[in-house]
């Protein structure tokens, strides 16, 4: 019976999988990416919005911000299709061999972080309703039992990723209806509508947006980990448009409502808490945000494998799996990292957002869509090698572009917000330094041959 189960468990490695590993076709990719960001994170996201800008404004924001993010994730999605190979092994391509190292030290750190918010706000929510209904609170307890089972559904590796979530999206689609029916149901649109901004609270409109965007961003560091299993690139970029956008504009738009529910009940804005929802929207609240981290933190764990397989392919997937797992069930009771979440968002924008811009402008632009995944699987030499591992020009408009990200988001913010502006100055700089090196080396090489 053990052996059965041991069996069954995840055996994936970033190497391409046969054609038998592309299981996920046009409807199970949306259902995996309607699952993925239908979170409490994004949820909450949304109630910071409101009531610092409209709420018609705040929807706006959202749909907007979310269709220009998932046009990254979506291109970063269909190079694990055509390629085979996760997100974070594609930097190696981009940045060089050894350069790849570094997005994947970072991605780690980035998905450690976002496995512990999701799963201790899925224990302030689930020890709410269990408060509410017995007396008993324990939210230590309740959060790692929520992680533990996030836990043991990513050991089954992405096929058994691709089985749950599409039941958990139309549970969480079905249960959201329920809490806008709640809301509508005791106040009229045009009461949401009238909620007056409240400039005080510090957000804005640009921070809205980049917010949203930034969101984006964060799933673009997991979008080929899922991808690469796609059946067709159509069928990948597709089903990821449609999944990503309906489940980030219906988790943050319950958000952004949830907030003015709360405030047309003569509430004062509450902020980033999970507690808060059970509150106001009672048990199916609190099974929408277990439910969305299951999904979500399942994902999260598994992207956290494969950006360590990146660094130690040989290890294999269980063991790495377990260890990982336990530090993010560990560190999930660490309450106070709910502080720092938005500016934990705002710092996946400034590091990741010059990441995938270079990433696309080197496959798309300099590679005219190819790569050779041999080369890109050489632990040392080959066509991405480049200066010692390194693809200087690539570190240099990287350092650039997360120069000015810092500088305009935390220093001198730009009105409109800094990641269009970084994405597509770190995108053209790639491109001129790139040029630049190549002409440069072209010349030298003809030097080299004229006769002295």
């Amino acid at each position: 019976m053990l052996q059965r189960i041991v069996s069954r468990l995840g055996h994936d490695t970033v190497e391409p999988g046969a054609d038998t590993e592309r299981t996920m076709g046009f409807g199970n990719t949306i259902m995996v990416w309607l699952a993925a960001n239908m979170v409490v994170t994004t949820l909450l996201t949304g109630t910071l919005f409101v009531p610092g800008i409209p709420y018609l404004q705040a929807i706006l924001i959202i749909l907007l911000g979310t269709l220009l993010g998932v046009g990254a994730l979506a291109l970063v999605g269909c190079i694990g299709t055509r390629t085979g190979l996760p997100t974070m092994v594609l930097t190696r391509a981009s940045f060089g061999i050894r350069g790849g190292t570094f997005p994947a030290l970072l991605n780690l750190a980035v998905l450690m972080g976002w496995s512990w918010v999701q799963a201790l706000l899925a224990g302030i929510a689930v020890n709410s309703a269990v408060e509410s209904l017995t007396g008993f609170s324990n939210v230590v307890l309740f959060t790692v039992l929520c992680q533990g089972l996030v836990v043991l559904l990513a050991l089954f590796g992405h096929q058994g990723i691709e089985r749950v979530e599409p039941f958990i999206a139309v549970v969480m689609i079905g249960l959201a209806l329920f809490v806008f029916y709640t809301a509508f149901s005791a106040f009229g649109f045009g009461e949401f509508a009238s909620i007056p901004a409240d400039p005080s609270t510090g957000m804005t409109a640009a921070i809205a947006f980049d917010v949203v965007v930034a969101t984006a961003i964060s799933w673009t560091v997991l979008s080929a980990d899922f991808n690469r299993n796609a059946t067709s690139q159509i069928g990948g970029i597709g089903g990821t448009v449609i999944g990503y956008t309906a489940s980030t504009s219906v988790a943050m738009t319950l958000g952004v409502t949830a907030a003015a529910y709360a405030q047309l009940q003569g509430g004062a804005a509450q902020g980033f808490d999970a507690a808060v929802l059970v509150e106001n929207f009672g048990i199916p609240a609190a099974i929408v945000v277990f439910l969305s981290v299951m999904a979500t933190n399942t994902l999260v764990v598994y992207g956290m494998i494969m950006s360590y397989l990146n660094l130690r392919p040989q290890s294999g997937f269980l063991g790495p799996a377990l260890v990982i797992g336990l530090i993010s069930i560990l560190g999930a009771t660490w309450q106070g990292v709910l502080n720092y979440f938005l500016d934990f968002l705002l710092l996946i924008g400034t590091f990741f957002v010059p990441v995938f811009a270079i990433m696309l402008a080197d496959y798309y632009v300099l590679r005219r869509g190819e790569y050779s995944v041999q080369d890109v699987l050489e632990r040392r030499g080959g066509r991405y090698w480049f200066t010692g591992g390194f693809n200087l020009p690539a570190w240099t408009a990287y350092v650039v572009g997360a120069g000015l990200a810092l500088y305009w988001t935390r220093i001198s913010p730009l009105s409109f917000g800094a990641t269009v502006p970084v994405f597509a100055l770190t995108f053209v700089l790639y491109l001129v330094l790139r040029f630049a090196a190549d002409r440069a080396k072209g010349t030298a090489a003809e030097t080299d041959r004229v006769p002295g």
